[in-house]
């Protein structure tokens, strides 16, 4: 029987549904793998499940011998998955599109809300006891109505927070998108389109990000282009860590031009700068942007699916490679 390894938990209910259909192994403390026991996994299973916090780069995925067949991601981006070996080395990889994109998108949204409303600090002022009532100049925020947001990656997810930030919020809707969108997929947003992060990020009162991680967009958000950013603005981060550069974020932040930041995602993560622990104008969340059990047992659903895809040689739904 082909065997397969979870390299961590899945909603209860999902990892019952595997274990009917297939012999699965378990990460039983839910302790992130170490290089080597990834290495172990590939050699001894024909499918592995990964997560974004497993690093699959080439060094991992030269290992000999090589068992495994299918890397069936839990998960939407692949950025810590080193597609290009995988498909020397024959191995299918798989993902899980769709099923977050309204859960990331509602993340997306608390984290322009917190920041520009400083709802950390108020929260934070509550529990220590430190609030001394109402007063008129007590963490005086920005209004969120009305103002102009960027997106950068106007995919399912950006196009989601588009909608919500739109019809919620009645903002202006600026983007930057790597090709053409469909006058359906922009369809109820009003969104400008703009040629350049250079040409939207003096415009914008709040940018978001939704676009993949890894090489390509590697510190996107430099110290070059914070710079631009209008003054007084905000960024949020929901897509991947290392698409903004740490260092240029804490100096936007010291000597602006950025009023705050809202982030779900870290460079080194789960290790965060502890720059950013002591900060009151961002608010930092562990990676929450799929954490609903509603969407953590679709995407499992949908891995799922993608295996009884691939062990029926058929091609899987959702292939990357």
């Amino acid at each position: 029987m082909t065997r397969i390894l979870l390299t961590a938990r899945w909603p209860q209910a999902v990892e019952a549904e595997l274990v009917r259909r297939f012999e699965v192994a378990f990460n039983p403390d839910d302790h992130p793998f170490s290089r080597e026991e990834l290495k172990q996994a590939l050699q001894n299973y024909e499918i592995v499940c990964p997560t974004v916090v497993d690093p699959l780069d080439r060094e991992v995925l030269s290992v000999e011998p090589l068992r495994c067949r299918l890397l069936a991601n839990f998960g939407v981006g692949v950025n810590h998955i080193d597609l290009e070996t995988a498909r020397k080395r024959g191995i299918t990889v798989t993902n899980t599109p769709g099923v977050l994109t309204d859960c990331t998108a509602d993340l997306a949204m608390t984290l322009l809300l917190m920041t520009a409303r400083r709802a950390g600090e108020g929260e934070r002022q509550v529990r220590s006891g430190r609030w001394r009532g109402w007063r008129p100049t007590h963490l005086l925020g920005t209004k969120v109505t009305g103002k102009t947001l960027g997106i950068v990656g106007m995919g399912r997810i950006g196009r989601a927070v588009a909608r919500r930030a739109r019809h919620g919020f009645g903002m202006r809707i600026l983007y930057v998108h790597p090709r053409p969108l469909a006058p359906e997929d922009l369809a109820g947003l009003d969104a400008q389109a703009c040629d350049s992060l250079e040409a939207m990020l003096p415009q914008c009162d709040f940018v978001s990000l939704h676009c993949p991680g890894g090489a390509k967009n590697y510190h996107l958000l430099d110290r070059a282009r914070l710079s631009r950013m209008k003054p007084g603005s905000f960024l949020v981060n929901t897509a991947r860590g290392d698409v903004v550069d740490t260092d240029a974020l804490i100096a936007a932040l010291d000597h602006g031009p950025l009023r705050g930041a809202g982030l779900d995602v870290y460079e080194n993560e789960p290790n965060i700068d502890p720059r950013l622990l002591a900060r009151e104008d961002v608010v930092l969340l562990p990676h929450l942007g799929s954490a609903t059990r509603e969407t953590r047992e679709a995407m499992g659903r949908r891995v799922l699916a993608n295996l009884e895809a691939f062990l029926a040689g058929r091609e899987p739904p959702d292939r990357v490679v």
